[in-house]
């Protein structure tokens, strides 16, 4: 870091971009709103609109992506993205190519990360389940949808993050640039991420960072983890077909049951030992359907399910493993199978700079005792595209109410978060930003 980076850096303890109760207030209402009229990847429309009027009457000019939801939100200068996903880099901001971006280790010269953009990224997107929490004020008002993964929460901090930042920008307190990412259909195979790039949501960008609730841990902390943090995740669809019949003659039909059934047991042991164990590549069945009668022999089966993966590198050859494995099994039963192997995610993988940014933050803020390791999780994130282009990371940002029993798992309709983390991330945010900008 050089001498003019360390002069530009408040001490730590007078760090500036703390929430004011009254802002924190309307995050709270802003989030209950948006957790009372979730909307499913690419449908976003409310909580576009909604995140784009609070933006702009903060003086500040976000741009909705070209698929109608999402937006993308500078502050501190106008940096050139053209929504039409063609770009300008400012010299000034990043090296001559995207690998200078990516490759820069943290407080090197111009073109390293000090001298780029810092990018916090939201997920805007609700999940397709019902909300089941029975007496909460602010419970979904759509039937079967909810935001039951916490993005209602991300959202917040960003845009919370967002006002704060261009407050401090008019006090010349903010000396490079930011951008918001509030990214649709992060619960979309292959995710929104993807399209937000082809958008530009990343030029001119040298790193990006998120949160991602987590009920496992007390609200006030954070879960941290240098390298893979999530899992590859990955969707299969099978179907197996053959000549059925009545269910006394099986030795004259393909036993379409029993091939199904097969495949569900003996694929996943397959699988899990042509690779390296350590590479976690599993699969995991969610559905099977095959029959209508308990006398017949049907001629068509259907089973999907998941692979997930902790192993970048196996990931890349798991359609190969899984779909021979599948074959084989089949084929042994005498069943056409017909496979859909839908390429998802590959696994957030924290770069070692931006993962201790996070972590200079949030002591800054709350202290040492604030931040907890995490283990490796095998959800899939579609922030892992992101970092396929530039360096980033992302933490676990603790939504548990300290001393509550109840674990409200994600993904299901009873999650809910301690609204206190709303604060908590906006602070983190503020602060990643102030440190990166002055070299950290």
């Amino acid at each position: 870091m050089s001498p003019e980076s360390e002069a530009d850096l408040p001490a730590e303890a007078a760090l500036p971009g703390t929430l004011p109760e009254a802002l924190f207030a309307e995050l709270v209402a802003f989030r209950r709103d948006l957790h009372m009229h979730p909307e499913l990847g690419n449908q976003e429309f409310r909580t576009t609109a909604a995140i784009k009027e609070r933006l702009e009457k903060a003086g500040l000019a976000p741009r909705v992506l070209p698929s109608g939801t999402g937006l993308v939100c500078d502050i501190g200068r106008d940096v050139g993205v053209d929504m039409d996903g063609y770009g300008e880099e400012p010299d000034d901001l990043v090296g001559d190519a995207p690998g200078d971006a990516a490759g820069a280790s943290v407080g090197d010269g111009p073109g390293g990360p000090a001298q780029g953009i810092l990018a916090l990224r939201a997920d805007i997107d609700a999940l397709p389940i019902p909300d089941t929490k029975s007496e909460c004020p602010y419970r979904s008002t759509v039937p079967d949808r909810a935001h039951a993964c916490g993005h209602d929460v991300h959202t917040t901090v960003v845009l919370g993050t967002g006002l704060v930042l261009a407050d401090l920008h008019r006090q010349g307190l903010l000396p490079r640039p930011v951008r918001l990412v509030f990214q649709p259909a992060e619960e979309v195979l292959p995710g929104g991420a993807a399209e937000a790039i082809k958008a530009g949501v990343l030029d001119g960008v040298a790193r990006i960072v998120a949160v991602h609730c987590d009920p496992r841990v007390d609200a006030g902390m954070i879960g941290l983890r240098q390298g893979a943090i999530t899992s590859a995740c990955d969707r299969l669809e099978v179907s197996l077909d053959g000549p059925g019949g009545h269910s006394a003659r099986p030795h004259l039909t393909t036993d379409l049951v029993t091939a199904v059934a097969r495949v569900v047991t003996d694929v996943p042991a397959l699988v899990g030992r042509r690779v390296d164990t350590r590479a976690g590549l599993a699969v995991t069945w969610g559905r099977i359907e095959s029959g209508h009668a308990p006398n017949v022999i049907p001629q068509h089966a259907e089973l999907s399910g998941t692979v997930r993966c902790l192993d970048i590198n196996a990931w890349r050859h798991a359609p190969d493993i899984v779909v021979a494995a599948i074959d084989e099994v089949a084929n042994l039963h005498k069943a056409k199978s017909e496979i859909n192997y839908v390429r998802g995610v590959p696994p957030v993988v924290n770069e070692p700079g931006a993962t201790e940014l996070l972590r200079e933050a949030m002591v800054a803020r709350r202290g040492e005792d604030s931040v907890e390791s995490t283990e490796q999780s095998l959800g899939g994130e579609d922030f892992s595209w992101y970092l396929e282009h530039v360096p980033g990371a992302m933490a676990r940002l603790g939504v548990r109410t300290p001393g509550e029993r109840t674990l409200r798992d994600l993904h299901q309709g009873d999650f809910d978060a301690d609204e206190s983390a709303i604060r908590v991330g906006v602070e983190l945010f503020t602060a990643a930003a102030l440190l990166h900008a002055a070299g950290r």
